[in-house]
């Protein structure tokens, strides 16, 4: 974490490494390592001083998911007061550990790590200690409701045209942020977000990792959520999947969803771990975009057709999808149900954009992960989180504007009476034309096939031993689902 309070975190630490008369380490709750003790003691800096966990989290400023679920088996996330750790050689914790949790108004935002010595700081220091941590609390939820209030300035960078307000909207966001703007950031987007009203998104503190979130229109009645998350680990996407999991429980309803972002975004820590991942924000494709389902809206940034309706530019913007039927072939046949053709998604699903540095390239980034979103709903087959990188073909048919989508070539073959057909025609095509591999998919035999495809001809008056003709057929299927 980097702020105006870093300053003020540093002298604080000190103040009770000085109270405890050892080195102290300050962590956010998405461990990142916030501040450090400036405690001079010779003993500290013997390597004999350090076990496996402290060593690692030293080197590589941070610490394992093992290692912080093992910390956190001794309650942190939920005590008041110092959590005495003690040694386990097995685990590599060979010294013990004292954990301060930083809480305020009963939520914890971070921890004071230090070694426990015999006989470590009495009762009466670390009451003090405790006191510091209140002061540091109070200054760790400032920035967090800092952090909560960010979801104006990113709808703004969002839904705005390209052009000087765009850039205007980008420099009060980069403002806003401060250091954390020139990082690695992932924009992702989550829908249909089940409520309408912007008050009902999650706090930032309770989605790991993100520095802001906002509501943004979806079609006449359905909201997708959009969330900015900054990135650290070397698996750049991991944390982003993790977060938009959490977020997709808690749109679908589930008991205990919410409840289980906030467990996500408490963290324990040994001693010194430090920064963890959280996300990166990329660039994504362009045009506009469009849903056979309810419209974006105004298109979404860079115009990915991406559903979210986050208005940003060009076009109605399509985006994930408002609900199971947006980007689905609604039962025309395009998307049926049947073997070797994926289902659509029946509840919300997360579209994650490639990672970039620095925040210049938002809007494309949001048609990135709009359009994954979107892809997600329409085939199952991308799971609940879809990063764009992974959506092969949906990466250009999500950047097809509506009007185009829907050729007319295959207007007939999608009528519901010919849903069996259309889904023979997309299963043949995905099996590249190999009329034994289709026919076993369908189920059928391989004559049956042959007398299908002779009628899907006649509908659509193309030729399918023509190559050109195939991919005009598998792009109208295709595109029929979004």
């Amino acid at each position: 974490m980097t702020s105006e309070h870093r300053g003020d975190y540093e002298e604080l630490v000190d103040e009770i490494s000085e109270l405890l008369g050892a080195p102290a380490t300050l962590e956010n709750r998405d461990f990142e390592l916030i501040a450090f003790g400036a405690y001079d003691s010779e003993g500290d800096l013997d390597p004999s001083a350090l076990d496996p966990v402290r060593t690692r989290s030293i080197l590589t400023r941070r610490s394992t998911a093992a290692v912080r679920a093992w910390f956190e088996g001794f309650g942190i996330t939920r005590a008041t007061g110092p959590v005495r750790i003690p040694p386990t050689p097995e685990a590599g914790v060979y010294r013990g550990r004292i954990c301060l949790p930083v809480r305020h108004r009963g939520v914890v935002h971070g921890y004071i790590w230090l070694l426990d010595d015999d006989p470590g700081p009495s009762e009466r220091q670390l009451t003090a200690a405790m006191r510091v941590t209140a002061r540091i609390g109070a200054l760790l939820a400032d920035e967090a409701q800092h952090g909560a209030d960010l979801s104006r300035e990113l709808r703004a960078v969002l839904t705005t045209e390209r052009g000087w307000q765009n850039d205007m909207a980008v420099a009060e966001l980069r403002t806003a942020l401060g250091p954390r703007a020139d990082g690695l950031h992932a924009l992702m987007c989550v829908a249909p977000w089940p409520s309408a009203d912007p008050d009902d998104a999650p706090s930032v503190r309770a989605v790991p990792g993100a520095t802001a979130l906002c509501t943004l229109p979806w079609g006449a009645t359905a909201q997708c959520l959009a969330v900015l998350i900054r990135l650290r680990s070397p698996d750049v996407l991991t944390p982003a999947t993790s977060a938009a999991g959490r977020l997709l429980e808690r749109a679908r309803g589930g008991s205990g969803a919410g409840s289980a972002a906030a467990r996500g975004a408490g963290g324990s820590g040994p001693a010194s771990a430090a920064p963890r991942g959280a996300g990166g924000s990329g660039p994504g494709g362009s045009a506009t975009g469009g849903t056979d389902g309810p419209s974006a809206g105004t298109a979404s940034a860079a115009g990915t057709a991406s559903g979210t309706g986050s208005a940003s530019r060009t076009g109605t913007a399509s985006g994930p999808g408002t609900a199971s039927r947006t980007g689905t072939a609604s039962g025309t046949g395009a998307a049926g149900a049947g073997s070797g053709v994926a289902a659509p998604r029946t509840g919300p699903a997360a579209g994650v954009a490639t990672p970039r540095s620095g925040l210049a390239d938002l809007a494309t980034a949001w048609g990135e992960a709009s359009a994954a979103a979107r892809a997600a709903l329409a085939e199952a087959r991308f799971g609940p989180v879809a990063q764009w990188a992974s959506i092969g073909p949906f990466r250009l048919l999500t950047a097809l504007p509506p009007e185009v989508a829907h050729d007319p070539v295959a207007r007939t073959l999608l009528a519901p009476v010919h849903h069996e057909l259309a889904r023979t025609a997309e299963v043949y095509l995905d099996c590249a034309g190999q009329a034994a591999r289709a026919a076993a998919e369908l189920g059928i035999h391989r004559q049956t096939l042959y007398y299908r495809l002779s009628r899907i001809e006649k509908l659509t008056g193309l030729d399918l031993d023509d190559g050109e003709d195939r991919l005009l057929l598998h792009m109208a299927l295709k595109a029929h689902r979004l």
